[in-house]
């Protein structure tokens, strides 16, 4: 099996900055909108990172492309293997397409349809497996190994948390441009990929900035280990609306990142990410999925402090199976 990209470096500032460079002109700049009717209601200055108008609609894209992008000759010829709920999956494969590199997919059988079509639509070969009986990272390593390919984890590789936090450089610059100070950033937390290269740019580019990871209830690892100092799994047996980031447990390098940056975890229930969900169609025309609305959520639901504050809360994926959307904001009717 070829080199998996993995260094036994920890992604920096300095690294998050080389990303920034390898995807200019190449990931898309997303808007940080803002509501002025939804600031009156919350007595804050909420501000929403749209990751959701990011190419495959979702943050994965920046990740993906950093990594592929840096592949070896023999290793785009013999192709890439990633293991993914949907969102890295599609940032892989349509990273592979661009670049010319064969792309196998490891998806859960009960992965929205929309992910698994987009991910099929980008040119890759996608197969299924049990989330809830059998393991991915056991499957995927073997596919690896049988076929030469290089495995792209979705959270703990290098260029990978490197990549997502363009994420927080871009906040950062945004938030700059308009003369604003963030006192609060939160962000959807699966493996914490996401979360630990944004703080990396905003410990550096806006230190004053207080950083939490956003998780739905019973898949509150990051958290619980915040709380603890070291990583906890979650307990076996439960459900989540939120299927982009219901990991079993913090990546080993995004958590010895997130336990020096962030300020702790924030969690919500489904009905109240249900109800962002709503909220950011209402106040921002911004379709958000259930995975990605859990930072809005929590700052909505005031799981932390914002009154006469600014913050912002990153919408990390729009990839929602329209049924679900419409029964979401349906809901809202009634």
């Amino acid at each position: 099996m070829i080199s998996l990209l993995e260094f036994d470096k920890t992604p920096s500032y300095q690294s998050v900055r080389d990303a920034a460079t390898q995807l200019r002109g190449i990931a898309i700049r997303t808007p940080l909108l803002e509501s002025m009717a939804l600031n009156d209601r919350l007595g804050a200055r909420l501000l929403l990172k749209c990751e959701t108008l990011q190419h495959t609609g979702s943050f994965k894209f920046r990740g993906a492309y950093n990594t592929l992008s840096r592949f070896s000759p023999a290793q785009k010829s013999a192709g890439v293997i990633a293991y993914s709920s949907g969102n890295h999956a599609q940032g892989v494969a349509l990273s592979a397409k661009l670049l010319g590199i064969p792309a196998t997919i490891l998806m859960p059988e009960d992965s929205p349809a929309i992910k698994l079509n987009n991910t099929r639509g980008y040119g890759a070969k996608v197969i299924t497996y049990d989330r809830y009986h059998q393991s991915r990272e056991e499957i995927g390593e073997k596919i690896a190994k049988d076929g030469n390919l290089t495995l792209v984890k979705p959270y703990d590789n290098y260029f990978v948390i490197s990549g997502q936090g363009t994420t927080g450089i871009e906040i950062a610059e945004q938030l700059k441009e308009r003369d604003i100070r963030a006192d609060i950033c939160a962000a959807p937390t699966g493996g914490g990929g996401l979360i630990a290269g944004t703080s990396l740019a905003l410990r550096e580019l806006s230190p004053r900035t207080k950083i939490y990871a956003a998780e739905p209830a019973f898949f509150d690892d990051t958290s619980k280990s915040l709380a603890t100092g070291e990583r906890v799994e979650n307990q076996d047996g439960h459900q989540s609306i939120c299927d982009a980031i219901v990991t079993p447990t913090p990546g080993k390098i995004t958590f010895g990142i997130n336990r020096r940056t962030l300020s702790g975890g924030l969690v919500v229930t489904d009905n109240e990410t249900r109800a962002a969900v709503r909220t950011a169609f209402h106040y921002f025309k911004c379709v958000i999925e259930p995975g990605g609305a859990v930072a809005l959520a929590a700052l909505l639901e005031g799981k932390v402090d914002i009154r006469g504050k600014t913050v912002v809360a990153i919408a990390s994926g729009g990839n929602v199976d329209p049924s679900l959307y419409s029964e979401i904001l349906q809901e809202g009717d009634q």
